[in-house]
């Protein structure tokens, strides 16, 4: 629970707002490759208008919640990403969380890492 409320801590403003700065630094990663990974543009992730858009902070927030439910499984936040972005997930036809975030489906994912933390199946 440790990994989970520093991540959140370091990336996620007082006023609630994820900072690309800060959530692309704790995944190691450029402003490019979070882009990337959370399916939006370079500028959203970028330019300031576009950071603080309602779409643009959504998918931010699910990529956090996301990587924070599973850092404490894979050991550190670095870890959890790169399970986020390479681990085939079964039950959604071997498609990564990355792939289903991107489809838009990032409560899908969240849903499946509850029924697993509660003991349930893939």
């Amino acid at each position: 629970m440790l990994a989970q409320s520093r991540l959140l801590a370091d990336v996620i403003t007082e006023q609630g707002v994820v900072t690309t700065d800060g959530l692309a630094a704790a995944l190691r990663v450029t402003k490019t490759e979070l882009a990337l990974a959370t399916g939006l543009s370079r500028d959203a992730v970028s330019k300031r208008g576009r950071v603080g858009a309602r779409s643009t902070q959504a998918r931010l927030r699910d990529t956090v919640e996301i990587i924070n439910h599973v850092a404490p499984w894979a050991g550190s936040v670095v870890a959890a990403f790169a399970w986020y972005r390479s681990q085939p997930l079964p039950s959604f036809g071997d498609k990564t969380a990355e792939d289903l975030v991107k489809e838009g489906r990032a409560q899908a994912v969240k849903d499946y890492l509850s029924r697993i933390a509660e003991g349930g199946y893939a």
